[in-house]
């Protein structure tokens, strides 16, 4: 279906940020995220707290989205939401406010998988940003997943390699906490590691077999070389802490290129895109890029407010369901798990 004239506004809830976001076709004319800063406090996610923290801020967050979009909602298309994964409390939120305005409004119910958003956030239509072609891979990275995925249309996706344990956002975040570092501490050791060595120390890489991933044994490795270098030094952290994150930060991306380098050989495919939280980490993105001259790949690295979660990635999906007319009805659910 074809229509030049579709507007998608698109809700994504699956943990502690509530985004609305309104796009038309395939371009985003607003993408508003509230944060949730109270989960500072307690290292992590609050799941209760989190869904509460939706139910304040889903009504001004859509009403903010469509203001800034300057569209009235009588001129919405379809209505798109995070089905899953994510935290049962806070997808339903989303999903249930998602499933009344669609009723009121009597149009089409979008339910989006949050993963496939990730990987197809690349076709966002946006300035100086160019779109895989099919097909492509994708390394979808977060605090929640890790995979590397074979796609060869919009929605023929094949999970080709996973993590077995934690995923590269849990690494980096454990890490962090290691070195008594704030949550949410991925973002800090990158700021660190950009001015530290990344050589500067060793840390033994986990071998796992195929494309599949491991990140629990180097967070234990992490965990027992600072306790040993602590107890030889107590400012060991503070008078390294630079050189500490820039080599914990290599390590990671070393792990994931190796997957990476093995994936393209053995698929052939030498277009890589990337998506999730940790695709905002500055010496990803720099490897990456450096890999098109290194190895002949073609790499996409997705504008930054289209890493983290938000709700521009959930609309591009709805935008193509749109066109495949593939809508739901009230009766959809949500899940905490979902297939790809």
């Amino acid at each position: 279906m074809q229509n030049s004239e579709v507007f998608i506004l698109a809700i994504e809830s699956s943990c502690d940020d509530t985004a609305a976001a309104v796009l038309h076709n395939d371009k985003v004319l607003s993408n508003v995220v509230a944060n949730q800063l109270i989960h500072n406090q307690y290292g992590g996610v609050v799941p209760e707290l989190a869904s509460r923290a939706h139910q304040q801020n889903i009504v001004p967050v859509v009403d903010a989205a469509l203001r800034k979009a300057n569209i009235q909602k009588e001129q919405l298309s379809a209505i798109a939401f995070t089905q899953g994964p994510g935290l049962m409390g806070s997808l339903l939120v989303g999903s249930s406010f998602a499933k009344s305005m669609a009723l009121a409004l009597q149009i089409p119910l979008i339910a989006v998988n949050h993963m496939q958003a990730h990987v197809l956030a690349h076709f966002i239509a946006e300035d100086g940003f160019e779109k895989p072609t099919f097909p492509f891979l994708a390394l979808t990275i977060s605090g929640g997943h890790t995979q590397i995925i074979k796609v060869d249309h919009f929605f023929e996706m094949t999970v080709i390699g996973e993590t077995t344990d934690d995923a590269v956002g849990e690494a980096f975040d454990k890490s962090a906490k290691i070195l008594g570092l704030p949550y949410p501490g991925g973002p800090l050791i990158d700021k660190y590691a950009q001015i530290g060595n990344p050589k500067a120390f060793v840390f033994t890489k986990p071998k796992v077999p195929g494309l599949d991933f491991s990140f629990s044994g180097l967070k234990t490795a992490i965990l027992y070389f600072i306790q040993k270098k602590k107890l030889e030094n107590p400012a060991f952290v503070d008078e390294n802490l630079n050189d500490i994150c820039a080599s914990i930060q290599h390590t990671i991306i070393e792990i994931l290129m190796d997957k990476l380098k093995l994936a393209v050989k053995e698929t052939g495919i030498k277009q890589i895109a990337i998506g999730g939280g940790v695709s905002a980490n500055s010496g990803i993105r720099k490897t990456l890029k450096e890999a098109e001259n290194n190895y002949g790949w073609k790499t996409f690295i997705p504008k930054f407010e289209y890493t983290t979660d938000n709700a521009a990635m959930i609309g591009i999906v709805g935008y193509q369901k749109f066109l495949n007319q593939t809508f739901e009805t009230a009766a959809v659910v949500s899940k905490a798990r979902i297939q790809l």
